[in-house]
């Protein structure tokens, strides 16, 4: 069957930065893709292009007649003269005749917290206004709906709900969201936007993971190959003129390609120790804390003394008070009972749902240098240009004005400053509303190693699992419930106890699976093992100033040899061209060309190994 949509050579910029660069994607009716990449690279361009809310500076979007999209923009707009309901229905239908839907929105509504459906949009918060437009976007009829990070402000209750409803929705899917757990779940395909250039994977995200990873070993491997040829290029051009007067001008001209050639480049990683000030003895005592808003409690009767080093995730439906403790536990909203007692030495860095950027003109590094200049780990003192590096903003995006950032780019800011602070007690409030999956995986690697305590509040399972070592959750009339593990071993322990409900319930005697619920020691280990030491055979050897005969008479033929095997690679390349069309010929000269390009191969490594122990004799 034919695409219902196809992208062809679309080019867009914003800003002079070029977001996506010639690309093509075709969309069929059964496709159900997940667009992923770092903040600030096109995602939402992408889909604002396939919706038709945005044109692309060049190239073609084909959608066949008569298609109907359904889209989430990352941020949707309302009427503010009309109602919530009066805005979800309109976009249904499609105008303002909203009676028709009006029980069917507010159903949905509901589903979503959305439980005053007749107040103005702008009294909603931004997580609400966020779920009021899915609801809308998921009743409209379509043969594609296209979703910006839909389970950004959800609650766990609400996102397994989704995950079901688009796992059954029949026509097409394309979304952009952070949630591991959800793309596994939900997608078939993933799409990587990557410097402009889309890479397209035919399977779920842990299938995407593996293909990516085979595709980076494979572009390594050619660039090792590259550099060999052109090492031994380089030394062929520079014995003079005579010597390449006697070669053809395709091998200069090959060595130019060489020279000239797009490196791979590996993702960033955050090697460097984490950043933190010490922690003394006393750190964060809550004794029978209550709390909540005038006078009436989201939580009762709480006690908790925080250990250093800490992993905490506090999980709960939207509003029942989650970071009304989060705020207790700061000092920014006395408890209504209790007490809290924060040590002296606590330094509390929080990293809000809210963006708290300058609107002007001020420069990325700028508004990082404003907390510190360089700031002291254990590995020694570090610039904030360098933790900009880290987190993603090479050496140009560093003077680049805040303003002009995406929104994903300006949280990812956020969190930085927020640990240019040095705080010992780390505090994330939905840490991952916005932020994209590379950079969840470079913080998730920086709390391995932060030597401080860590309390996460998060809707986001993979994160939760990945991060936290014991969870704080919100139960029926303000119970706080502590549960060692991470979010599937909290859900575990529920449904089990659930199920010994239900066979009490049923006259059971209740005892079958009692000991299994309360759950073994799930605190997670340092998984740290030793490195395995190379073991010393005790003997000294005589330092070698030379190659051996055998050595050497293979160092003299070999760029001969090399010289042949590539004009073989490159004659057999010609042919797998010619043969495109006849199959057992294909097969045949396929085959031969892997061999050849293994030979080639091989005989490169060996090169590089001779020539090193060449330059290590001072040959």
């Amino acid at each position: 069957m034919p695409n219902i949509l196809n992208l062809e050579n679309v080019s867009k910029s914003f800003e002079n930065r070029i977001l996506l660069d010639g690309v093509t994607l075709g969309i069929h009716s059964g496709d159900r893709l997940g667009v992923i990449g770092v903040n600030g690279t096109g995602k939402s361009t992408l889909l604002s292009i396939a919706a038709g809310t945005l044109e692309p500076d060049d190239g073609q979007v084909v959608r066949t007649k008569d298609l109907k999209i359904s889209f989430l923009p990352q941020e949707p707009v309302f009427d503010g003269t009309r109602s919530v309901l009066e805005n979800v229905c309109g976009a249904i239908s499609g105008k303002h005749e909203y009676w028709d839907t009006t029980g069917e929105a507010r159903a949905m509504l509901e589903r979503f917290g959305i439980t005053e459906p007749d107040r103005e949009p702008g009294t909603l918060s931004g997580g609400q206004r966020k779920r009021a437009a899915l609801a809308a976007a998921l009743l409209t009829p379509s043969d594609l709906l296209i979703l910006d990070e839909p389970t950004n402000h959800l609650d766990s209750d609400m996102i397994e709900w989704l995950q079901d409803f688009l796992t059954r929705y029949r026509g097409a899917l394309l979304m952009v969201t952070h949630d591991r757990y959800f793309l596994d779940q939900v997608t078939t395909g993933i799409i990587e936007i990557d410097r402009g250039k889309l890479y397209r994977y035919a399977e779920n995200y842990s299938g995407y993971l593996e293909r990516k990873a085979e595709r980076l070993n494979a572009a390594v491997a050619a660039e090792r190959k590259a550099q060999a040829l052109y090492r031994k290029d380089l030394a062929w051009i520079m014995r003079g003129a005579r010597a390449r007067s006697t070669k053809q001008k395709a091998h200069i001209q090959r060595f130019e390609a060489l020279r000239d050639r797009e490196r791979p480049e590996e993702e960033a990683s955050l090697t460097m120790a984490s950043v933190s000030s010490r922690l003394g003895g006393t750190t964060i005592e809550l004794d029978r804390v209550s709390g909540g808003y005038g006078g009436k409690a989201l939580f009762h009767d709480f006690t908790y003394i925080f250990l250093k080093n800490d992993r905490i995730g506090i999980i709960g439906p939207n509003g029942c008070g989650k970071s009304t403790l989060i705020r207790t536990v700061t000092g920014e909203l006395p408890p209504i009972s209790g007490t809290v007692v924060v040590g002296q030495t606590v330094k509390i860095g929080v990293f809000g749902q809210e963006n708290e950027l300058p609107d002007g003109d001020q420069r990325v590094i700028d508004y990082v240098r404003d907390v510190a200049e360089f700031i002291q780990t254990p590995d020694g003192y570090v610039s904030a240009a360098n933790m900009c590096e880290q987190f993603l903003f090479d050496g140009n995006m560093q003077y680049t004005p805040v303003r002009k950032l995406s929104g994903g780019e300006k949280r990812r800011l956020r969190l930085l400053r927020v640990l240019m602070g040095a705080p010992n007690v780390l505090i994330l409030d939905e840490p991952t509303n916005d932020l994209d999956i590379r950079t969840l995986r470079i913080l998730e690697d920086y709390l391995d190693r932060f030597a401080g305590i860590v309390i996460v509040v998060s809707h986001d399972r993979y994160f939760l699992d990945r991060v936290v070592r014991r969870v704080f959750a919100f139960e029926d009339g303000g119970l706080l419930r502590q549960s060692e593990g991470g979010y599937e071993e909290y859900r575990e322990r529920k449904l089990l106890e659930a199920a010994d409900a239900a066979a009490k319930g049923a006259g059971a005697s209740g005892a079958r699976g009692k000991g299994a619920a309360a759950g073994a020691d799930a605190s997670s280990p340092d998984g740290g093992q030793p490195a395995a030491g190379e073991k010393g055979d005790g003997r000294t050897h005589a330092k070698k100033n030379r190659l051996s005969y055998k050595d050497q008479k293979e160092y003299d033929g070999i760029e001969a040899e090399i010289d042949r095997l590539q004009a073989e690679c490159d004659r057999l390349d010609r042919e797998v061209q010619e043969a495109a069309s006849d199959y057992v010929k294909l097969a045949k000269v396929s085959a031969e060309k892997e061999a050849a390009d293994r030979k080639l191969e091989e005989r490169l490594e060996r090169y590089l190994e001779l020539q090193e122990m060449v330059d290590a004799l001072g040959g």
